[in-house]
């Protein structure tokens, strides 16, 4: 069995961008497709904007509704709702980039929800952890039917938190989550301890172990599948690889896929796609 060197620089086994051939410019793009996207919906009425979930300025969502389910329409014209976190390492973005990936999921019938959440270092991850709980139960109040979660890198983090047999969320609504798709999710934050950017998260031992789901139980009857691409950093693979081993052993419904070709910046795109396989692992029964 050959070994594995040990990590020796953190901050850049958790740096993506300068691994992506222009990396630099995927935030901007990603807010112009979001806005073009956004502005299409918004001129047939299937979209609300900042819908409030808490009192906090940040605490909002925004909600896609599929062709059928206008504005005036009957809400179950759906067939459920995917719920979408975004990443950032907890401390970067907020719902606005992401709009175009509803995309797939709305050719389905699927209605999709983006929350915005307080970043670090104003909020700590377990706040963070509690905010999207509460995001999740007021969608589920405002949106009948199932529920589908699924989060990209810090976002895969949180919708497998809330997986979690102590995640804040009440038993109604648990039972009303499928399935949940962490996308290159962060699924032990120890490490994070060891970089730089842990000036921002605030992140403590107790803390870090607290709110990782690797270290934790899943709900009973949780069905996750772990994704990521098959092009990105070695700790993201590994992170995503040790939430379906460790959960498999606890019981859980688990897959692991790696998208081929796929880097962390664009194995997100898929869902934008309706046909892509990321899709039908997302939505499929």
């Amino acid at each position: 069995m050959s070994g594995l060197q040990a990590i020796t620089d953190w901050d850049d086994a958790y740096s993506n961008g300068a691994y992506i051939p222009g990396g630099d410019d995927y935030p901007a793009r990603w807010a112009e497709q979001a806005a073009a996207f956004r502005a299409e919906l918004a001129a047939v009425g299937r979209v609300d904007l900042d819908q409030p979930y808490g009192e906090g300025a940040r605490e909002r969502y925004d909600l896609f509704r599929p062709g059928g389910a206008a504005q005036g329409t009957a809400k179950g014209t759906a067939k459920g709702t995917v719920v979408f976190v975004h990443g950032g390492y907890w401390m970067a973005f907020d719902k606005g980039r992401w709009s175009h990936l509803a995309a797939g999921a709305l050719a389905h019938g699927w209605a999709v929800a983006m929350p915005s959440y307080t970043l670090c270092p104003e909020s700590r991850v377990a706040g963070i952890t509690r905010q999207v709980a509460r995001a999740v139960e007021a969608i589920a109040q405002a949106q009948p039917g199932p529920l589908r979660l699924t989060g990209h890198s810090a976002g895969g983090h949180l919708v497998s938190r809330l997986a979690c047999a102590d995640a804040p969320l009440p038993p109604e609504v648990r039972g009303r989550v499928e399935h949940v798709v962490s996308i290159s999710g962060l699924h032990d934050l120890r490490p994070l301890l060891n970089t730089r950017m842990n000036a921002t998260l605030n992140l403590d031992e107790a803390e870090a172990v607290a709110e990782s789901p690797a270290l934790l139980r899943p709900r009973p009857g949780t069905r996750i599948t772990c994704w990521a691409g098959a092009a990105e950093r070695p700790e993201f693979i590994r992170q995503t690889e040790l939430l379906a081993n460790i959960w498999h052993g606890l019981g859980a419904a688990t897959e692991l896929r790696l998208a081929g070709g796929r880097h962390h910046f664009d194995v997100i795109d898929d869902l934008a796609d309706p046909h892509s396989d990321l899709l039908a692992a997302l939505l499929g029964s």
